[in-house]
């Protein structure tokens, strides 16, 4: 199933240079792969890169066109540099049949009628759920989630940390040179044992972000769509970084599931010191998030061994999607104080316009969709694309196929 003896072709298109280092293990690998490496210009959309658009560099024009039949005469005339593009365009889809990107994809499944898998560099899907390959061919996709819960945790603890021990007057201090500490305000710091950190999506990002907030002293509420009765169904059955996360499922207290407004305030109400969204973004969880949630987790019951727990002290984190919460409710509910506040890597939209009024909510961490960066995401998401693409050789079933009816 795959590989073997035929000859594959797989097209890379992304905006960082070639890897040489992995590119060659890959051949190493998988002999029988050829390799052709389309660099994008850098765009400040992340999500918005397409092929259609980028302008192949005079290297790979080079490189592309020894495949091509003729290249430099059409009809007698020197190929004009516009026809040469095109052409190219059109062989990169039409020759190949392993793809990955991040955001660059045939505009129809007729352009890549050899497409066999194409292989994601993002976590989601939600942002190609109306592109025809999505929704009118059947050519597996594979994502790369299971590689960013190192990374985004750290930003999701490095971001609750500065909220909660107040570092922004500290950090405005040290720039001005002042050293006055304001004890009023920082005795209303405080630490996170015994405190309870709601996880709403247990997948590789809740699991490492509850195995780090279980090192601090605090406890575990995970809540998921299916329920989670059994030891084995708790289990981490998918890929994930070596050393990290909650492989077993031990490490929450309590479970909560269900797919139904009841069953996420119940979630929601059990007495949430922060509330972690890791869900992906589908028709059913757009503004899954919205004014009476945010009442919920501010009047929470205290669970039994927090009877003087304090009311109103859900400090929310979004690393997920924007569209999982109502933005202005979100905006209202902070300045209002019905939350202590938020910290954001994702907004609705994307980019956030400079006078949005999330900027300058009370208590919010704003970035721009960065918590899950850094020098090893390159190599780990290349090698799932490896360890995949070496189970389907052996007819195993890959990590992360996307299911088109559930949206991820």
């Amino acid at each position: 199933m795959g590989g073997g003896p035929d000859k594959e072709t797989l097209l890379i298109i992304l905006w960082d240079p070639e890897p040489k280092h992995i590119t060659a293990e890959i051949k190493r690998r998988f002999p029988y792969i050829d390799i052709v490496y389309h660099q994008l210009e850098l765009s400040s959309n992340p999500w918005g890169g397409d092929l259609s658009k980028g302008v192949p560099t005079a290297a790979e024009r080079k490189r592309i066109a020894s495949r091509l039949v003729p290249i430099d005469v059409m009809h007698g005339v020197l190929m004009v540099e516009e026809e040469l593009i095109l052409r190219l365009r059109e062989e990169l889809w039409k020759t190949a049949t392993i793809l990955i990107t991040l955001g660059s994809l045939p505009a129809k499944p007729e352009d890549a009628p050899n497409l066999k898998l194409i292989h994601l560099f993002s976590a989601g899907v939600d942002h190609y759920a109306n592109h025809p390959i999505y929704t009118d061919s059947d050519i597996p996709i594979t994502t790369s989630s299971g590689i960013h819960g190192p990374p985004i945790t750290e930003w999701i603890i490095l971001t609750t940390l500065a909220a909660s021990k107040h570092y922004d007057v500290l950090y405005e201090g040290q720039k001005a040179h002042q050293w006055k500490p304001d004890r009023k305000l920082l005795m209303s710091q405080t630490d996170w044992v015994g405190k309870t950190v709601g996880i709403a999506g247990y997948g590789s990002i809740g699991r490492q972000a509850a195995r780090v907030f279980g090192a601090l002293g605090s406890h575990i509420h995970a809540y998921t769509a299916g329920p989670r009765s059994t030891p084995d169904s708790r289990k981490d059955h998918g890929y994930f970084v070596p050393g990290t996360g909650d492989p077993d499922g031990t490490i929450p207290r309590a479970w909560y599931s269900g797919t139904t407004k009841a069953s996420l305030h119940t979630f929601l109400a059990s007495g949430l010191d922060a509330l972690l969204i890791a869900l992906p973004l589908t028709s059913a969880t757009r503004h899954l998030f919205s004014t009476e949630e945010f009442e919920v987790l501010s009047k929470s019951n205290p669970p039994q061994d927090q009877p003087n727990k304090k009311s109103r002290s859900c400090f929310l984190i979004n690393i997920a999607r924007g569209g999982l919460i109502d933005q202005p409710a979100l905006v209202k509910a902070l300045n209002d104080e019905v939350l202590i506040g938020a910290a954001l890597d994702v907004t609705d939209p994307e980019p956030l316009p400079e006078d949005d009024p999330l900027w300058t909510a009370k208590n919010a961490i704003v970035t721009p969709h960065i918590s899950s960066l850094g020098s090893e995401y390159q190599d780990r998401a290349y090698d799932l694309f490896i360890t995949n693409w070496g189970r389907r050789e052996k007819g195993e079933r890959m990590f992360n196929v996307v299911d088109r009816r559930r949206g991820y």
